[in-house]
């Protein structure tokens, strides 16, 4: 089946050629397209004081521009979620590495803050497209090890954001700065499209009827059934937590960073920026059980990040490092747990729907507190308007822990 034939949702060709790759190829592969996409979704951490100076915006522009990602993503998410499960999973990931293609070409040649949303836009579309896709997609695959599929989806997904700000850091070192990153980008993603392209797909999980076809990609009306609605507000809203950190960590964290560790270099600045981000990626290969483990690894999450706010107040670069690393594992290890949990209680023709309306509300942690941050340090300035922030996440983490706790009591 070709991948336009999967498009337009036709029935399988028989003796198609194409590479039938194996399932460590075809694992590898679902994983390589999510984290290279958020890559280059998070290139820009770095480069935000850069293009503030070029093209003359201010911290709140720079939240805009952030937040134009996310708020794509969730509503593409919102919108598209399901339709890898009739499309497949490869159709789904070809179409979002294009649209990532053409929303990092329009982002480096970008002119003013318009140009820059709407790249920032197109990147979200190929992160939502691919979200549901390859989170289903290595699910399939590992059907015996639902644990470690929720450790690679979270492997990947978390890892590609850590590694974005470093990689844009470094690359900014070379010509043209704010563009050249996101060049090679574009090449690492075409050089990833070709395997893509020439796998021979597996059949979608859900064919659409020949008289429905496109009916099935309608928008549907998120719903969780009722054994899995408690799992799902715990993931839901463990993630939107995480990624108001995330969000902080990849807008306006870079320049209070620079005041903390007294530095200017991109590099070392796009490392910090990712430090919480790999801390979470990582932690996805311990192996932690127990029944206290989701209420801990919040409170973890919940004293690191107050810690955060407070190193720029006791200048300590050290602090700074060490709890951005708790506070990711913290992170990584809750969110496992939650995600993992709620994604085994989801019968499988509607997975990708269900992890895609998790990751709404997930995303959206990336974008409302995001702007109010952005407002607030317009307001009070940069290092009060971090404290304010983390003090507020610290008591969300906080109360998320005794909820979980007394879920586990009462377990």
């Amino acid at each position: 089946m070709t991948v336009l034939s999967e498009l337009r949702m036709r029935p399988a060709t028989a003796g198609r050629a194409g590479w039938d790759a194996s399932t460590t190829a075809r694992l590898v592969l679902a994983g390589v397209v999510i984290f290279t996409l958020l890559v280059g979704a998070n290139l820009a951490t770095p480069l935000y004081p850069l293009l503030q100076a070029r093209l003359g915006m201010s911290s709140l522009d720079v939240t805009v521009a952030f937040s134009s990602y996310v708020l794509a993503l969730v509503g593409v998410l919102m919108v598209a979620g399901h339709w890898s499960d009739y499309i497949g999973r490869r159709a789904a990931l070809v179409l979002a590495v294009l649209v990532g293609l053409a929303g990092g070409m329009i982002f480096a040649g970008a002119h003013s803050l318009v140009e820059l949303c709407l790249g920032r836009a197109l990147q979200g579309v190929a992160v939502a497209l691919a979200t549901g896709a390859s989170s289903a997609a290595l699910r399939e695959l590992l059907p015996q090890r639902p644990d470690w599929a929720s450790r690679f989806t979270l492997l990947s997904s978390a890892g590609g954001v850590a590694a974005g700000p470093a990689i844009g850091g470094m690359l900014s070192l070379l010509p043209d700065p704010t563009r050249t990153p996101y060049y090679i980008h574009s090449a690492v993603l075409l050089a990833a499209l070709v395997p893509l392209w020439m796998l021979k797909a597996r059949p979608a999980i859900a064919p659409a009827p020949a008289t429905k076809a496109f009916k099935v990609l309608a928008p549907r009306k998120p719903s969780v059934s009722r054994d899995a609605r408690g799992a799902f507000w715990m993931a839901a809203s463990t993630g939107f937590l995480s990624f108001a950190v995330f969000g902080f960590c990849l807008s306006l964290a870079p320049g209070y960073f620079a005041v903390v560790v007294h530095a200017d270099s991109r590099p070392l600045i796009g490392v910090l920026a990712g430090v919480t981000l790999g801390s979470s990626a990582l932690s996805q290969l311990l192996g932690v059980r127990g029944r206290l483990v989701v209420p801990v690894s919040l409170l973890v999450l919940g004293v690191s990040v107050v810690l955060v706010g407070a190193a720029a107040a006791w200048s300590s670069p050290w602090l700074l490092v060490l709890a951005s690393i708790t506070a990711g594992m913290g992170q990584g290890i809750a969110f496992r747990q939650v995600f993992n949990e709620v994604a085994g209680k989801v019968e499988a023709a509607r997975h990708a729907q269900v992890i895609s309306t998790v990751y709404v509300i997930t995303y959206l942690g990336s974008a409302v507190p995001v702007i109010g941050l952005g407002l607030a340090v317009s307001t009070v300035g940069l290092q009060a308007a971090v404290v304010g922030f983390t003090v507020l996440c610290g008591a969300a983490a906080l109360l998320l822990a005794a909820v979980s706790f007394r879920q586990t009591a009462r377990a």
